[in-house]
């Protein structure tokens, strides 16, 4: 029996293990494997730019060796405070990375709040800086998304589309299978199977879709800053719905925490860039 079926597609995959391979008996995950694959792809991109743009290449190395640090923290605290309900039972889980719970806008706050102390203390152009890393930003969560699919995770509600994705429900956390779904369950050779959105696959093409714009944009930008503003608008764009779609979202009272943030995002980035646009345009008139 195929492990994950996309029926619509007529693709059927008879098995994706999790572990990719083991050393001295612990498991390396694809999951981790594709994080890894996205930093270290994101920070030689991020280091051609520098060349490109006079900056120091070397000075992405040491600034990432932090950024991965704090997003980490970053990741988990935000994971954290919204599932206190179970932490607060269980703080002996709190720590259990292994056990996933990483949430992306938690990595990003912790990365950027670590790029804004870093430039500060070296003197470096925090827009500067943030313009360069924003495509690989972007690129690193299109190949992490990956990861999602190896783990069974990151999914939607029941669908009939054309992506239409059925798992194995033995292979899926219990708590991700919503009601709706549960109504949907699909028998097949005496497996149970679940038919969802493939959502880390709309995040996935949505993130490659926008840095594939920023790269093309980068080059033309007016401003310091410009690149970074685009990237959090376009990014907010595709969170603020494909979050409605997913089964396992962190809530706050009756509220999506992605959807609310990604809808804040969205104001405060058109509003950046609209101010910082007619500042830029008024300088320039001033100086014609």
């Amino acid at each position: 029996m195929p492990e994950i079926w996309f029926p619509n597609l007529g693709i059927e995959i008879a098995h994706l293990d999790r572990v990719a391979f083991t050393v001295f008996g612990r498991n390396v995950y694809w999951y981790g494997i594709f994080i890894g694959l996205a930093v270290v792809l994101g920070v030689l991109m991020a280091m051609k730019e520098a060349k490109r743009t006079g900056q120091s290449p070397d000075m992405y190395v040491d600034f990432i060796i932090y950024a991965l640090i704090f997003a980490i923290i970053g990741a988990r605290l935000y994971y954290v405070i919204f599932s206190w309900d179970f932490y607060s039972a269980h703080p002996e889980k709190i720590f259990a990375l292994r056990e996933g719970g990483l949430a992306i806008y938690g990595g990003i706050i912790g990365g950027v709040l670590t790029a804004i102390v870093y430039c500060k203390r070296k003197g470096v152009n925090f827009w500067l800086l943030a313009d360069t890393l924003a495509p690989c930003l972007a690129f690193g969560q299109m190949l992490g998304r990956w990861g999602n699919f190896f783990n069974r995770e990151a999914f939607g509600g029941f669908t009939n589309g054309l992506l239409a994705m059925r798992l194995q429900v033995s292979q899926v956390r219990t708590s991700d299978i919503s009601a709706e779904v549960m109504q949907h369950i699909v028998n097949y050779g005496g497996v149970d199977y679940i038919q969802v959105h493939p959502t880390f696959l709309y995040e996935s093409l949505w993130n490659l879709c926008l840095f594939l714009l920023l790269i093309k944009f980068r080059p033309k930008k007016k401003f310091d800053g410009q690149v970074l503003g685009l990237y959090f608008l376009g990014y907010a764009l595709g969170r603020v719905w494909i979050e409605g779609l997913r089964t396992d979202q962190l809530m706050f009272g009756p509220f999506a925490v992605s959807q609310l943030l990604s809808g804040g995002l969205i104001i405060c980035a058109a509003v950046f860039l609209i101010r910082k646009g007619k500042q830029e345009k008024a300088k320039k008139e001033s100086e014609s």
